[in-house]
């Protein structure tokens, strides 16, 4: 039996599921991690489903592996904790079984039916936001489902988030913590509670009331492991099961980001940069912030909806060479493309992305681009350029949140697959000009996560005390001054003007293809 508590605690990305056993040191004694393939199906076009049962097989499978390659450690598990991609939902039926599969977080279908009573679209047009509730109502998968499949959406009992009914198949309780409710959901981040009926916000997520489940503070225990769980999942009987919050909720308290000077940046599928604070405001016009897990505080945040999935992109369509070498060398292909990114200046001989590959609700238009090619610039130019691009767009959304909470972020923590690389890591610090920590683990999320769990079973008293106990930062890098001067002349001059100077060819270009 261990001398110190552990927590199994439960992370399901995008691209995999990994259990962590986390000692209240926060030390990762063992991972194992069980890689999608495919990630998703798509039976159309930019589609993305998922088989519900598939993601529990895959949490099954990991923890079985730890219980059998870490048997010495299993008894000292106090608590169990999940943590999964955000608006990502299970249409449930009365007896909380899936009734069609899961359609992922970047899924592009739209509903057709974006309409709203004449009246109350006088109403929002004079407010200025009919277009906006529009957009919303077509991307919202609720309204996709209540259109194309009524069936199904009559016969759904409850709409959950992937974590709540995850949740459910350890505990056999429906529910979630406020911290995990973040997606297209009738839900008011501001109070952390579901809108009330009258609510206008209502009309963009018709979910009604019997929809819905319970929401509660993170570190609410919601149960303990069945039998069933149990035998699936080989966690002891009894176990407690304990609500943090979303994917990028437990990885900022994972970074022990816990005040406005902090930011938080996630180098993951969708590229973010967040603070925590306690005043709520929008860092994007009607773009919430997201309730943070430390109470009466919010999390506002920025993000590039395709991240560093165009690393991803570039490695398949652009790096066989990398590719190969890596597989006969037993390392990973980013490992061998980041070696080479210091062959490349800064600002890439003038070559520069644009990296909005899939657009947004505030840029619903918009495309990526690359400008500026001349005939001496190579594959690589092009890989810097996507680092630097994502930077810079991550750059414009803190200028964003600093306006918007009038405060200044003085230091920088990264996470996420991308923050492994101690290129990127210096290439960021340059970038921003600012000092950027990166922690003893980039298991940030599975940190955090069991961060709370601790301290909801008693091991450290407050948040603050675990954040101390078990957040420590191994690397600092310093940004080179001359480097920053120089980005931050190409983010002023360059690229904070390409989107307003690019939008009416992107716009063009969308209409004439409509029209095919």
């Amino acid at each position: 039996m261990p001398s110190e508590p552990i927590v199994l605690t439960i992370d399901m990305g995008t691209q995999s599921a990994r259990a962590l056993l986390c000692d209240s040191n926060g030390a990762i004694l063992a991972k194992a991690q069980k890689t999608y393939d495919p990630p998703y199906y798509s039976l159309r076009p930019g589609w993305a489903e998922q088989k519900p049962e598939f993601y529990w097989s895959s949490i099954c499978e990991c923890t079985r592996k730890l219980k059998a390659e870490y048997a010495e450690l299993w008894g000292g598990v106090i608590a169990v904790s999940v943590s999964t991609i955000r608006d990502t939902f299970v249409c449930l039926d009365e007896h909380m079984e899936p009734l069609r599969d899961i359609i992922v977080w970047l899924d592009t279908r739209e509903s057709t039916q974006v309409g709203v009573p004449g009246w109350m679209m006088t109403v929002l047009k004079a407010a200025g936001l009919a277009e906006m509730v529009k957009r919303q109502r077509a991307i919202s998968h609720c309204n996709w489902l209540a259109e194309f499949e009524p069936e199904n959406w009559r016969k759904t009992a409850k709409y959950a988030l992937l974590s709540g009914w995850l949740n459910y198949k350890f505990c056999g309780t429906l529910a979630d913590a406020v911290a995990s409710c973040v997606g297209h959901l009738p839900f008011s981040n501001k109070r952390g509670t579901w809108l009330p009926k009258g609510d206008m916000t209502r009309m963009v997520f018709d979910v009604s009331e019997d929809k819905q489940y319970d929401v509660v503070p993170s570190g609410t225990v919601l149960g303990s492991v069945t039998a069933k769980a149990a035998e699936e999942t080989g966690v002891p009987v009894g176990i407690p099961v304990v609500a943090t919050g979303s994917d990028k909720s437990c990885e900022i308290l994972g970074l022990g980001c816990m005040n406005p000077d902090q930011a938080a940046l996630s180098f993951s599928t969708t590229a973010t940069i967040e603070i925590t604070t306690p005043v709520y405001f929008e860092p994007l016009p009607h773009m919430p912030s997201y309730n943070s897990i430390l109470p009466k505080m919010y999390t506002p945040e920025f993000e590039i909806y395709r991240g560093y999935w165009l690393i991803s992109w570039f490695k398949k369509e652009f790096a066989a060479l990398e590719r190969a070498s890596a597989l006969e060398l037993g390392v990973s292909p980013e490992s061998l493309l980041n070696q080479h990114l210091a062959e490349v200046p800064p600002g890439c001989d003038g070559l520069m992305l644009h990296p909005y590959f899939t657009p947004g609700l505030t840029m619903p238009q918009a495309r990526g681009s690359f400008i500026g090619f001349a005939d001496y610039h190579t594959r690589m130019h092009m890989y810097r350029a996507i680092v630097e691009g994502i930077n810079f767009s991550l750059m414009e959304g803190l200028r964003l949140i600093e306006k918007k909470s009038k405060t200044s972020v003085q230091r920088l923590y990264v996470a996420g697959g991308g923050s492994q690389s101690v290129e990127i890591c210096q290439i960021t610090a340059n970038q921003f000009g600012l000092p950027l920590f990166r922690t003893h683990t980039h298991e940030v999320t599975g940190l955090g996560s069991s961060l709370v769990a601790f301290v909801s079973q008693g091991v450290y008293r407050t948040m603050e005390d675990a954040v101390k106990g078990m957040v420590h930062y191994q690397t600092e890098f310093r940004p080179d001054p001359a480097q920053a001067a120089l980005y931050q002349k190409l983010y002023n001059e360059v690229f904070s003007r390409i989107y307003d100077k690019l939008q009416p060819f992107y716009s063009t270009i969308n209409r004439i293809l409509q029209e095919r």
